[in-house]
C-alpha cells in the first residue's frame, strides 16, 4: 500500500466502523440481561443466553406478525411491478402531450415527504373507516410507491430498441401482448432492482403501518414496539426482537444483492 493512500484507507475504516457498529450492538445485546446492557452496553456478554430470543418470539407473536409482513410485502412488491411497468410503457411509447404532464406530476410528487401528509391522511381515512386493514395498507403503499417505480421503469424503457416491438405488431400482436411477451422480459434487471428496493422499504417501514394497523394486524417492526413501555424498557428483549425482524431482509438482500448491482449497471449502460 502506498503511503499517500493511507489517509484514505484510515478514513474508509472509520466510516465502515460507524456503519457496522450499530449492527454489532444488535447482534451482541440479545445475549445480555437487561441490567448487563445498562451496565456495559458495548461489551461482550458474560455468557451467551438465548432466553431473550425465545421470550421475544412469544411476546411478538412472531409467526403471525411474520405472515402479516410477508403478505403485505409480497403483495405490494408485485403490484409495484405490474402497474408501474405498464404505466411507464404507456407514457413512453404513446406520444401524447398529456403523458408528459402526467410524468412531470409523478416526478414532482416524489419530493413531497409523507410526514407533510400524515395528519390529514389519518384524519380522512379514519373518518372513512379505512384503517386497521392490511389490504388497505397495500393500497396506500401503491399510492406512495408508484412514482419512484414508474420513474425507474420509464428511464429503462426509453433505452429499449423499437425494432422488436414493431416486428411483433406487424405479426399481429396487440400492444398488451407486445408489452408482456416482448418488453417485460427485457425489463428483468430493473424489475429485480425495483423489487428489492421496495421490499426493503416496505418490510422495514414503521411509520405508515403504525398509523393504519392496530393490535390484531401488526407487522414485525410494529411488534418490536411492544418491548418499550412508558416508564421502562427491556432492551435485551427489544434487541432480540429487532434481530428477528431484520434477519429475513438481511438474508434476502445477501442473496439478491447481485441483482441490484446488475440492474443499476445495465440500466446505466443502455
Amino acid at each position: 500500500m502506498k503511503l499517500r493512500s493511507l489517509p484514505l484507507f484510515a478514513l474508509a475504516c472509520v466510516v465502515a466502523f460507524v456503519y457496522v457498529f450499530p449492527f454489532l450492538i444488535v447482534l451482541v445485546s440479545p445475549f445480555k440481561s437487561k441490567f448487563e446492557i445498562l451496565l456495559n452496553p458495548i461489551g461482550l456478554p458474560a455468557q451467551f443466553d438465548l432466553s431473550n430470543f425465545t421470550k421475544a418470539f412469544e411476546q411478538m407473536n412472531y409467526p403471525y406478525a411474520f405472515m402479516n409482513s410477508i403478505i403485505i410485502t409480497v403483495a405490494t412488491v408485485l403490484i409495484l411491478i405490474v402497474f408501474p411497468s405498464m404505466f411507464a410503457y404507456y407514457l413512453v411509447r404513446f406520444d401524447y402531450k398529456a403523458n408528459k404532464l402526467i410524468f412531470a406530476a409523478l416526478v414532482t410528487s416524489m419530493i413531497i415527504p409523507f410526514q407533510a401528509l400524515m395528519i390529514p391522511f389519518v384524519s380522512i381515512y379514519g373518518t372513512l373507516n379505512m384503517l386497521n386493514n392490511k389490504f388497505i395498507l397495500i393500497y396506500f403503499y401503491l399510492g406512495f410507491g408508484i412514482s419512484l417505480s414508474t420513474f425507474m421503469y420509464h428511464g429503462f424503457i426509453r433505452s429499449l430498441p423499437l425494432a422488436l416491438e414493431e416486428s411483433a405488431i406487424i405479426d399481429g400482436a396487440t400492444h398488451f401482448q407486445v408489452f408482456w411477451y416482448v418488453v417485460f422480459p427485457m425489463l428483468q434487471p430493473i424489475t429485480a432492482t425495483i423489487a428489492i428496493l421496495n421490499a426493503l422499504w416496505i418490510w422495514n417501514d414503521f411509520l405508515l403501518p403504525s398509523l393504519t394497523l392496530f393490535e390484531n394486524d401488526r407487522t414485525l417492526p410494529l411488534s418490536t414496539y411492544s418491548f418499550f413501555g412508558r416508564y421502562t424498557s427491556d432492551y435485551g428483549l427489544a434487541m432480540a426482537g429487532l434481530a428477528l425482524t431484520i434477519a429475513p431482509m438481511i438474508l434476502f438482500y445477501i442473496v439478491m444483492q447481485r441483482k441490484i448491482i446488475s440492474g443499476i449497471t445495465e440500466g446505466s449502460l443502455k
